[in-house]
């Protein structure tokens, strides 16, 4: 059975027009450019009258917390919360137990996802100091990319040798992604404010501790190391303005060094600690109204690739606790369009733009087969908005496993209505299709 949705305001490459999309199985079959007048009666219909049809959100950084870490979530119940908020695939990371650092866990994560996801999936192979002859084996027509933390975070992961870091910078099969903070810095930083405060640091030093000057070194010393051997560099979540300086405008066609930006980055700063407490503790750190409002307007223009969340669900009982025992991370990924579509309204950053960086651009930077888009033969990831309907986060209406965010009693403008991955109604005012799966994504890679 084919499915039109009609009257749509449709956002895509730019453009915001009123037309249809006709949807065939798993593909898009037309992308109709102007309002149809006479309906067909042997197809599905959506009357998408009033709201936005837009693709699906791809997020490049999630940490599903599967295997190992289910407490906190898992793929399925993660997946179930993507899908609520738009976000038709996503890419996982290693940090998990056992990590994803040999090739035959990151087989059985996939094996998970084909199981039990509702989106469609990647999944990050990790790098450590002792695994470069696994990264090596990484096929980069399935696996989105390498991770590798240069700055320890939820998993011991930190890879600090410097000739293994060269090694993987000089030979990895694919892109690699990184975590960018300086541990030595950071040490330091702990000793000075434990010195002063002793165990009970103020969560309000977090970001003084996980410093500018921590998150600039090791960034730089990723660019240097990519500039040196040709390598192909995202860096994620970029929390400071002074980072910036790093990277060029951005044309994905032939860009070798690219950064990504959080939604929480955008949206809270240091003065939220004073209300938020733990639940905004995330690594790197939430910093000033100052990088705050550069990092968005750097999302704005062209400088920043691509918009993501860095979900990272941990139960209440975890974070309700003090700055050393209180883990970081938190859930965004149901909330993170929306999120993006309420700073538009107040006129930081166009919807066209929200787009861009949220579904174009991830497909664009990892080579991601026919999604991304609304075109004609491209899968039929898309997600229909309501732009006038009012909503409170609440955790009646909060789909993370671990049930709590840090957006609570937020009242946001904007709503997903219904979300489609490859072609099937998986979200519907609401309800969940409980019977579909998503896929594994492709890469067009060499």
């Amino acid at each position: 059975m084919k499915t039109l949705i009609h009257n749509a305001t449709i956002i895509n490459e730019g453009q915001t027009f009123k037309g249809a999309l006709l949807i065939n199985n798993d593909k898009i079959e037309t992308v109709y450019t102007t309002p149809i007048t006479k309906l067909p009666t042997d197809i599905n219909l959506i009357d998408a009258e009033g709201k936005w049809l837009i693709p699906g959100v791809i997020d490049d950084q999630v940490h599903f917390r599967e295997p190992g870490l289910t407490h906190k979530g898992n793929i399925a119940s993660e997946s179930r919360a993507a899908i609520a908020g738009g976000v038709t695939s996503f890419m996982d990371m290693p940090n998990v137990n056992p990590q994803t650092t040999t090739q035959e866990e990151l087989t059985k994560k996939f094996e998970i996802g084909q199981k039990t996801s509702y989106a469609n999936f990647s999944f990050y192979f990790g790098a450590t100091n002792d695994n470069l002859d696994e990264i090596l084996k990484t096929n980069p027509k399935t696996t989105c990319g390498i991770k590798v933390f240069m700055g320890s975070s939820t998993g011991n992961m930190l890879v600090n040798n410097p000739e293994i870091l060269e090694a993987i910078f000089k030979n990895a099969p694919t892109l690699i992604a990184t975590h960018c903070e300086d541990e030595t810095t950071i040490n330091k930083n702990i000793d000075l404010y434990k010195e002063k405060y002793g165990e009970q640091v103020p969560l309000e030093m977090h970001p003084k501790i996980r410093s500018e000057e921590a998150c600039f070194l090791s960034s730089s010393y990723a660019v240097k190391l990519a500039k040196k051997h040709n390598t192909r560099l995202h860096v994620l979540h970029l929390s400071t303005a002074k980072e910036l300086e790093l990277f060029e405008d951005v044309n994905l066609k032939n860009k070798n060094i690219t950064a990504e930006v959080c939604v929480h980055h955008m949206w809270f700063s240091e003065e939220d600690y004073k209300t938020k407490g733990t639940h905004i503790k995330w690594n790197p750190a939430v910093k000033t109204k100052y990088d705050r409002d550069e990092l968005l307007k750097a999302a704005s223009g062209n400088r920043l690739a691509v918009i993501a969340t860095d979900h990272a669900p941990h139960t209440a009982e975890e974070k309700d606790n003090s700055y050393f025992k209180a883990p970081s991370g938190g859930p965004m990924i149901q909330h993170s369009l929306v999120t993006m579509l309420e700073l538009s309204k107040k006129g930081k950053i166009s919807k066209e733009k929200v787009i861009e960086k949220m579904c174009h651009a991830p497909a664009d930077l990892f080579q991601i087969e026919k999604r991304g888009y609304l075109k004609e033969g491209y899968f039929a990831d898309l997600t229909i908005v309501d732009p006038n309907q009012e909503w409170t986060v609440n955790k009646e209406n909060i789909l993370y496993k671990c049930g709590w965010s840090p957006l609570e009693g937020q009242t946001f403008s904007h709503k997903v209505t219904q979300t489609f991955v490859n072609g099937v109604l998986a979200f519907d005012n609401g309800t969940i299709n409980e019977d579909h799966r998503g896929m594994a994504l492709s890469f067009n890679r060499e």
